[in-house]
């Protein structure tokens, strides 16, 4: 047998690997300039991939398999860093037959799937797909199903984050809605089981893609997605920005940061934030400054039941889950809508041990015959389920104004678990507020007054004295104390603390 040097022989054997890889790369690059003729900028799934991660840590799986296939699998998956902790990716390759879901694609769907759910690392799905493919007929559709089967198993155990850069049709938009949060680009991302033309055909209504399935159809309207960008690179950098608040899977340590300040403009301004008034508005948001380390948050679904705030910061470094209602918008009122936002919220943060702080200023559930007819009962009761289903978390309330009747019970009261829980001095809790008490429960007296608007001030007044205000609740140990509003941030980092251990 002839002498081969080992240096010749590594050079053989990194061409006859890259070559085949470098036709694939080449072929993608030329059909995805054909298909993708946008005025911004697209980049290709591998492209894709390597702006989420770290720079230099994207390693794809099985790469030669699709290289020897010849179109490819319609998919670019594998694994890299986002902030030096593993993450694995999933992109749809929308220069292969427009990035359908067929056999071959699926099953290396399904194999980053499972290779994440074993590993504990969080995945990322950049979905561009015109939905199944289909001359693959039957098998196209079953391996749908085995990516659906997948999601589900994986919500049990680690984080999944949908990007929709591009179409999202059909089966495709399945698997978005089974992960936890969903991204879209503005213009760009379209999400819809059926799109305009089988619309047109089946029910005569004429829409556009937008309007059928467009981000800000689904960010304000339906709520399917939960945060609408301008562009990919935007939608990217939303995810890596995410998974900072996010432990890599249910067993894992939360990414606990150094502690920064409170922003100290808005911790001297906390005290005269709420109006004395619980009619009149103020943004609820100006508390969230006030509380939370100073710096970057992100919320999530903020142009979607805009009555209760749901985002993400940090407190002393730790991550946190913030819940709160927005008096700004509607009186801060529950709704179903509203229910539905922070039920999933909270289920979410319950799943992975994100500490819960929920700050409080609500004056019911909305009443009527259209929020009945919704379902407010059933969407009230999933707020009640998740809050006391989040046993991994702190749970962590503040009453910072109102809190009347059954949406004082939805709001992280300890009734359903709440570790910790305060009111500040000017709060109120009660069955009803005391405008309606006075109005059920003297009803007979109001009538017969010659100055009913008189005495229903002064009855009022005695209600909320005393009835309403938070010290009987803290006198039955119900709430922990009655605080100041700039003791919050300690009270909360005192039992954030304690309670590290969880």
């Amino acid at each position: 047998m002839p002498h081969v040097s080992h240096d010749r022989l590594t050079t053989q054997t990194t061409d006859s690997v890259s070559a085949p890889r470098a036709s694939l790369d080449q072929r993608r690059r030329e059909r995805f300039a054909r298909v993708e003729p946008r005025g911004a900028r697209v980049h290709t799934a591998r492209e894709r991939a390597e702006l989420l991660l770290d720079e230099g840590t994207f390693v794809e799986l099985a790469p030669l398999k699709s290289a020897q296939s010849g179109a490819g699998s319609g998919v670019v998956t594998g694994w890299g860093l986002v902030d030096g902790r593993p993450v694995v990716v999933a992109c749809h390759d929308a220069a292969i037959a427009s990035g359908a879901i067929g056999a071959v694609m699926a099953a290396a769907i399904c194999r980053a799937q499972r290779f994440a759910i074993d590993s504990g690392f969080p995945i990322v799905y950049v979905n561009d797909s015109g939905g199944a493919r289909v001359p693959d007929g039957i098998h196209a559709l079953h391996g749908c199903g085995e990516i659906f089967a997948l999601n589900v198993e994986a919500q049990q155990r680690i984080p999944q984050i949908s990007v929709i850069l591009g179409p999202c049709a059909g089966a495709a938009a399945y698997s978005p809605a089974l992960t936890d949060w969903t991204i879209m680009v503005k213009g760009h991302g379209h999400m819809f089981l059926t799109g305009p033309d089988i619309v047109r055909a089946a029910t005569g209504e004429d829409a556009t893609a937008d309007e059928i399935g467009g981000s800000g159809m689904h960010t304000r309207t339906s709520g399917v997605a939960h945060l609408e960008v301008e562009t990919e690179v935007d939608a990217l950098q939303s995810v890596r920005h995410l998974l900072s608040y996010l432990p890599s899977n249910t067993e894992a340590r939360l990414p606990v940061g150094d502690p920064v300040p409170v922003n100290p403009r808005s911790a001297d301004a906390l005290p005269t934030v709420v109006p004395e008034k619980a009619s009149v508005v103020f943004d609820m948001r100006a508390v969230v400054d006030g509380v939370l380390d100073n710096g970057a948050r992100l919320e999530l679904m903020p142009e979607h039941a805009g009555s209760a705030l749901t985002l993400f910061g940090r407190i002393d470094g730790r991550p946190v889950g913030v819940v709160a209602n927005q008096p700004a918008v509607r009186g801060g009122i529950l709704d179903s809508k509203t229910s539905v936002k922070i039920a999933r919220f909270v289920e979410f943060c319950g799943r992975f041990g994100i500490p819960i702080v929920t700050l409080v200023d609500v004056p019911g559930f909305l009443p009527g015959t259209v929020e009945e007819g919704r379902g407010i009962i059933t969407h009230g009761a999933k707020v009640l389920k998740a809050y006391v289903e989040a046993k991994k978390s702190m749970r962590l309330t503040v009453v910072v104004r109102k809190a009347y009747g059954g949406a004082y019970i939805a709001m992280g009261s300890t009734s359903l678990g709440a570790d910790h829980a305060w009111a500040w001095s000017n709060a109120e809790i009660a069955v009803m507020g005391p405008g309606g008490a006075v109005g059920l429960l003297h009803r007979r007296a109001l009538a017969a007054a010659d100055d009913p608007g008189a005495l229903r001030d002064e009855l009022a007044g005695e209600y909320r004295e005393n009835v309403a205000r938070p010290f009987l609740a803290a006198e039955a140990g119900i709430i922990e104390d009655v605080i100041h509003p700039e003791e919050t941030r300690d009270r909360l980092v005192s039992a954030m603390r304690l309670l590290e251990h969880r």
